[in-house]
């Protein structure tokens, strides 16, 4: 047996030195070595194996640190030496054990997810005879589908709780974020000499991006400036565009199209015509590109490229840049000089806006309501959620229309026609991989009276004037 070392010293790295998205791979090290070779090529396959998002490789990475330090100062064992015993000790320490140390059914869940998975590996590669976790053959039925297959279930799974972390606003108390939160403006509306955001502008035209398109907090951060100058622009605040993100980008790399309104897009326009354009030639005078790591120098591209073209004459097809990898592209003028970073979105002196400076701007902006009256508290992804829920209502006001035909048409279509096509629609637009997930947004939608009757008519129309740059 190896020799027992205290938790302290077991760390988990979340960066290591690799190309490409290898870096994102964390690796564990112990007394300042790596851990355990076996557990480093484990997270090397994780990629191959379903796992490919940094955010869900970072997760794992966290659950089964717990696991490694539970092992080696509670059981004074390694990865590999694991029983049954020792899982029933983890489960009463994690799930009823003190407040501090206690977490949820659904985080437990998760970190059971990933540790089985390391020791469904493990058995795969003869590490070991078989997993300390105990299995059984259950028929699981798709809800929204009426179908269902048979699947292997791991018996330290706890039962499905209801999910109710769903949270969304009223497009009132958005506004209200919005222009007293965001942009600094009086309850009133008034501006206030002095007090605005000097930001303001740019993080509501983001709020109002997110609120109107579903996009996830990465996936907005790190739209490229020249993908959204290159969407058409009827001139009419009802019109939409179909605006298709690049597989690299999305979460799993499923790729999906979303809709831009033409009102949004003229203002997204003037962003970049007037205030983006001023911070990327603060960015070009103070030779911004040397304070990115691994900065991407590409050619200037024309208007809605499907590839993107190194300075050293490659081409590389736009989908495969990872969102980290955006954030490093640095476009170049025609001499190959650096010019400006990629991204749409600028800080003041023309570098990139990190997804988690958007969630500080969020929660400055909702003290700042709560300092003028209003108890609102708004993240980035609760927009999504709004979206969500008013873009389903919208939907299903819509086939409302059409209930009498759907119905004469029998039950199943009838369901179909009413509910099964707007859940399709909003799973296409948020990009969920399962219709499970969207229909846990229909417990919500009669969650106010006003949601289905003002969805239609404020969802895309929802900016007034007064917000334009």
């Amino acid at each position: 047996m190896d020799t027992v070392v205290a938790p302290s010293s077991i760390t988990i790295e979340e960066r290591r030195s690799a190309d490409g998205l290898d870096a994102y791979v964390p690796r564990f090290l112990r007394g300042g070595a790596l851990y355990d070779p076996d557990v480093d090529r484990f997270f090397l396959d994780l990629p191959l194996n379903g796992v490919r998002s940094r955010h869900s490789l970072r997760a794992y990475g966290y659950d089964i640190t717990v696991w490694l330090r539970f092992l080696a100062d509670a059981r004074d064992k390694t990865v590999w030496e694991a029983n049954r015993k020792d899982v029933e000790d983890f489960h009463r320490i994690r799930r009823r054990g003190e407040p501090g140390s206690r977490i949820s059914a659904a985080s437990w869940n998760r970190s059971v997810a990933a540790i089985d998975k390391l020791y469904e590996w493990g058995v795969h590669e003869g590490l070991l005879s078989s997993s300390p976790f105990s299995h059984r053959e259950v028929w699981r039925r798709n809800r929204t589908r009426g179908q269902g297959r048979i699947v292997a279930r791991n018996d330290a799974f706890e039962r499905r709780v209801k999910r109710s972390d769903i949270r969304f606003v009223t497009l009132e108390d958005f506004r209200r974020f919005r222009d007293t939160g965001l942009r600094g403006l009086a309850p009133d509306g008034v501006e206030r000499p002095g007090a605005r955001d000097r930001n303001g502008l740019r993080n509501a035209l983001f709020a109002e991006m997110l609120v109107v398109t579903g996009l996830r907090l990465e996936e907005a951060s790190f739209l490229l400036a020249f993908e959204v100058g290159a969407l058409p622009a009827f001139g009419s605040a009802i019109r939409q565009t179909w605006f298709n993100l690049p597989a690299g980008l999305t979460k799993g790399e499923r790729g999906r199209a979303i809709l831009f309104p033409d009102g949004l897009l003229q203002r997204l326009r003037t962003y970049i015509r007037v205030e983006r354009a001023h911070a990327a030639s603060k960015f070009k005078a103070r030779q911004g590109w040397q304070s990115i790591e691994h900065p991407i120098f590409v050619r200037r591209p024309v208007s809605g490229p499907a590839s993107l073209v190194l300075v050293d004459g490659r081409a590389v097809p736009l989908e495969v840049f990872s969102p980290d990898e955006r954030q490093r592209l640095i476009v170049c003028d025609l001499d190959n000089a650096p010019a400006e970073p990629a991204v749409l979105w600028l800080t003041e002196v023309g570098q990139p806006v990190r997804p988690n400076s958007w969630e500080v701007a969020f929660a400055r902006a909702c003290r700042r309501c709560r300092a003028n009256g209003f108890p609102i508290d708004i993240s980035p992804h609760q927009l999504r959620h709004t979206f969500a829920v008013h873009m389903l209502a919208m939907l299903i006001q819509r086939q409302l229309e059409g209930a009498a035909s759907a119905i004469s048409a029998g039950p199943a279509e009838g369901y179909r026609r009413l509910l099964g096509d707007p859940l399709q629609q909003v799973q296409r637009l948020l990009g969920h991989a399962s219709l499970e997930t969207t229909s846990l947004y229909l417990d919500h939608i009669a969650t106010r009276a006003d949601t289905v009757d003002t969805a239609v008519a404020e969802l895309l129309a929802l900016l007034p004037s007064g917000s334009r740059l």
